[in-house]
């Protein structure tokens, strides 16, 4: 979180698999009830209706605004950012993003959506909160990782931004973004995880649990049979390739451009493929695009300030 003078900046990375903020990372679910839940440990009460935050796996859907469950999220990730600075009530600028080429057409909207609210109240973790939302900016996904430090690249750079839901490729060329060579593509690590689930179900004719192939894919093992570790690690190679596959599509290539890979598929990339490491780079951490959404949204108001 950063502040310009009274104001609160939180970055949030809206992600398929996870909701990331500077300092929190937790799962993109939610289970809405319209009265108290048993377990109340990730409780949101908000406009009358009680949500439990981290529960079950929201299904990929390309339009965020067509429900309340990311502005939910929304408020359960300001709060977690507020109460590292213990802060109950704040005025806020929410910087958050959009994949690369959905941004110019989705951008009003979303925008919209997470500003419906200029002053909103609500309970969350038993505890109240009053925000004043401010501002909305939003972002392009992909470049806010390497935002920072983008005007250091030299050279022709591709920057792979592997989330749980979709890839989002772009060329950057001596550290300017080119407007003209971003892709976005419905091929996050989802679409791996659903691949092992076939590929284990079509072998052995049992299902395997999501947390196993979710600990297999960010580390590289389980403690699972041989047999059976086999295959999700095949399964995972082939995922890989086609990523690879993909960007050499989009004009990758390996000999003259530097890669540099963000977002969760990150670890499958190190896990599952071989490659030169003076030509692939890493941004590995998760948080990344949130903390890049904020720096942007810092620069772009403190900018503003001086006109």
């Amino acid at each position: 979180m950063k502040s310009v003078k009274e104001t609160k900046i939180i970055g949030i990375d809206h992600g398929y698999g996870n909701i990331k903020t500077a300092n929190h990372c937790f799962k993109t679910g939610i289970s809405a009830y319209d009265s108290e839940p048993l377990f109340t440990a990730e409780m949101l009460t908000y406009n009358g209706r009680h949500y439990l935050i981290g529960e079950g796996h929201k299904e990929f859907a390309p339009d965020k605004v067509k429900d309340e469950d990311y502005y939910v999220l929304t408020l359960a990730a300001v709060a977690k950012e507020l109460k590292v600075e213990n802060l109950t009530e704040a005025h806020i600028v929410i910087a958050a993003g959009l994949p690369l080429t959905w941004t110019s057409g989705q951008k009003a909207e979303f925008k919209a959506y997470l500003s419906k609210n200029v002053e909103v109240y609500f309970n969350y973790k038993k505890v109240d909160y009053h925000l004043y939302i401010d501002d909305v900016r939003i972002y392009p996904q992909g470049y806010a990782a390497i935002a920072s430090f983008a005007t250091t690249l030299k050279g022709v750079n591709l920057i792979a931004d592997i989330g749980n839901g979709t890839m989002n490729v772009l060329y950057m060329i001596n550290g300017k973004p080119q407007q003209g060579k971003m892709f976005t593509e419905k091929f996050g690590t989802y679409q791996c995880t659903l691949s092992i689930r076939e590929a284990f179900m079509q072998k052995t004719q049992r299902e395997i649990n999501d947390a196993i192939v979710d600990e297999m894919l960010i580390t590289g093992t389980a403690n699972i049979a041989p047999a059976d570790l086999k295959i999700i690690k095949g399964t995972a190679a082939e995922y890989v390739r086609n990523i690879f596959r993909r960007l050499r599509d989009h004009g990758y290539d390996e000999n003259t451009m530097t890669l540099y890979v963000t977002g969760g598929g990150g670890c499958l990339v190190k896990n599952f493929s071989k490659f030169n490491a003076d030509r692939v780079k890493f941004v590995d951490d998760i948080c990344a695009a949130a903390k890049g959404y904020e720096y942007l949204a810092e620069v772009q108001i403190k900018s503003e300030a001086k006109l």
